[in-house]
């Protein structure tokens, strides 16, 4: 890659490296954009501009990311040359430690930074990041990347029926635990599905693990701390036919927990800190059992290394500090429209064998966009029936006749409080895709002045169009035919342009002759 400042009538083609208002960092220079920036008065630019021998930041990192992604990832799409993964179901990170490092130590400008393994971690909770550091990598350390497979993984939690077994100490001690036990059970989407409560004997405990033998996993809190492998609980244990894996642990607090196993099923004896909400040994140990990972002798020993869980600050985060997440952005297609250019029901025209809406639909659905939601007018019947067997919602909008603003105040008010924003489609745009609205969600940033994200070609808006949450009391106050375009000119310094690569974001089929040649094409 070439990289350095050159006279502004040479950059055409290349890659803008500083922003020079009115166009960000990252932009491919057209004619345009050059004629633009000497009616401004500039005369020089630092642009880079690829070799044969290079790979473009977003293209290697979406290779990257494609490789190193296994089960349960959700990889989002690239823009300025980061891709993030996320989790797709609660349940913990597997992370290969020496595959990272390996990766790191290819080039410097390949970085991926991911969760320490084991984390847990909820559903569209970031995992990794793949970040190409300049515009572009050497192609061989991009392939030598993707060579490393797959780094990064989740074990899902899994639906548990666990019995408690608790002897000794008081009724209230025993209802204070399982309080404790069944709140830490429901976060990971297990229940309590069989308790005892007994005298601190090997015999009656011995018996009450023999009934336990059916439930998912056997949780057991005892009057009293394990001191040793031959104390009442492992002694129960091995008396209904169990055996020991493994006796203390490297965490603290949880020292004292024991791990055992009875016809396969993995049965715990619980230190005195599971009593409490904070996290502990017990927390690390119960994530894996539901998880359907091992926790013998081996596993234990390894849990050492950020262990020392009493000296974490346990004050509550500040808003700022919650785990990365994929944005929950919502999708509004808007097919209210009574399609008087055309001189009949364009939405329901086959475009290939499908119907016009159903094409912008599918892209919706297929994105990472959730939910999405539909807004009908003008022949509803016919569009819901365009769109059958879709999982949409529907918003119908019997003021359609108002304009584009009462559709898109409709879709707005359907979308659920937690949208972090709004994707909003034409229902008659044929060749919007999946990818172009994912690399809108991937731009999406407010913190870093991208709230409004618009797909763009060659410096040309068009649509979809992806609004953050603050937007959307300003376009609940739109009137008559008009979307919120208008918006981008009062927020300028808050769009961001995603460049589509294709037409896409400019084709709509507003009339005959536009069909037809579209067609045609």
């Amino acid at each position: 890659m070439t990289f350095g400042s050159v006279p502004i009538r040479d950059a055409e083609g290349a890659i803008l490296a500083h922003s020079v208002r009115p166009l960000r960092k990252g932009r491919v220079l057209s004619a345009e954009d050059i004629a633009q920036l000497e009616a401004a008065g500039v005369r020089e630019v630092v642009v880079a501009r690829l070799e044969p021998s290079d790979i473009g930041e977003d293209d290697a990192a979406s290779r990257i990311a494609a490789s190193c992604a296994g089960d349960g990832v959700r990889i989002g799409a690239a823009f300025t040359g980061r891709a993030n993964l996320y989790a797709t179901a609660p349940g913990l990170a597997l992370i290969d430690a020496a595959k990272v490092d390996a990766l790191n130590r290819l080039d410097e400008s390949i970085t991926l930074a991911t969760l320490a393994p084991f984390a847990r971690v909820a559903s569209r909770q970031m995992l990794a990041t793949i970040k190409i550091v300049p515009f572009a990598a050497p192609r061989a350390c991009v392939e030598a990347a993707a060579a490393l497979g797959e780094i990064v993984k989740i074990a899902p939690f899994r639906p548990m029926r666990v019995a408690l077994l608790m002897t000794g100490g008081s009724a209230k001690l025993m209802d204070k635990t399982r309080g404790v036990i069944e709140a830490r059970l429901a976060s990971i989407g297990s229940r309590i599905g069989l308790e005892r409560r007994t005298s601190h004997e090997i015999g009656a405990l011995a018996a009450a693990i023999k009934e336990a033998k059916g439930c998912d996993a056997i949780l057991i809190m005892g009057a009293s701390a394990i001191a040793d492998r031959r104390d009442v609980v492992p002694a129960a244990i091995a008396a209904a036919g169990g055996s020991i894996d493994a006796f203390g642990m490297p965490v603290d607090p949880g020292n004292l927990l024991l791990t055992a196993r009875l016809e396969g099923k993995p049965v715990v004896g619980l230190p005195g800190c599971a009593r409490s909400p904070k996290l502990n040994g017990f927390d690390f140990v119960l994530w894996r059992i539901a998880a359907g990972l091992p926790v013998g002798r081996e596993e234990i020993a390894t849990m050492g290394v950020g262990g020392l869980l009493g000296e974490i600050p346990t004050r509550p985060q500040p808003r700022d500090e919650r785990p990365a997440a994929l944005p929950r952005i919502g999708a509004v297609v808007l097919a209210a429209g009574r399609s008087s250019r055309m001189g009949a029901n364009k939405l329901t025209t086959e475009i290939e064998g499908k119907p016009l809406v159903r094409r912008a639909a599918e892209a919706a659905l297929a994105s990472a966009a959730d939910p999405v939601v539909v807004v009908t007018g003008h022949a509803p019947e016919a569009v819901r029936q365009a769109l059958d067997g879709l999982d949409l919602r529907f918003a119908d909008n019997p003021d359609f006749t108002k304009g584009l603003s009462a559709s898109l105040k409709r879709g707005v008010n359907a979308l659920p409080e937690d949208c972090d924003g709004a994707v909003v489609l034409l229902g008659d745009m044929p060749d919007v895709s999946a990818v172009l609205v994912d690399r809108l969600i991937a731009a999406f940033d407010p913190a870093e002045n991208r709230a409004i994200c618009v797909a763009a070609r060659n410096g040309r808006r068009g649509n979809p169009v992806l609004w953050a949450r603050r937007f959307f009391p300003e376009m609940l106050a739109l009137e008559g035919d008009t979307g919120a375009k208008a918006l981008m000119t009062a927020y300028d310094e808050l769009v961001v342009e995603v460049e589509a690569g294709d037409d896409s974001p400019l084709i709509d089929l507003d009339t005959q002759e536009a069909l037809d040649a579209y067609r045609r094409r």
